[in-house]
């Protein structure tokens, strides 16, 4: 009865810790995160860094390109649109998750985006 509780005990808690599984994106998905990318007033990713057909970029930023090789973590991708102060306290980048100008949807969404670039 122990082994078995044990066991029980042990695939909950791999279950717990493993990454998220993520569903393929839908067109509408991929689109809205365009549309919150290049919008000057959301995610106003133009403004540092260039990239797919966008218009008056910036370049203080690297360009986003080749992405999904780039960010194969998903997760790693979005802790860095989340707040990039974790892996560069100098950074420029606004912390969009942690002072709440994109919320964890919108931050997937233009992740989506990314990833097809």
């Amino acid at each position: 009865m122990r082994q078995g509780l044990i066991s029980v005990y042990l695939t909950t808690l791999v279950l717990s810790v493993t990454a998220p599984v993520f569903a393929e994106p839908s067109q509408g998905d991929i689109d809205r995160g365009k549309e919150l990318a290049f919008s000057r007033t959301d995610g106003n990713c133009l403004a540092c860094h260039q990239m797919d057909d966008g218009k008056l970029a910036g370049n203080i930023g690297p360009e986003l390109a080749d992405m999904k090789s780039r960010y194969p973590d998903r997760e790693i991708l979005y802790r860095r649109i989340w707040d990039e102060t974790q892996f560069n306290e100098m950074t420029v980048m606004p912390p969009f998750g942690r002072h709440m100008i994109l919320s964890k949807q919108e931050i997937n969404r233009v992740i989506d985006y990314l990833y097809t670039l």
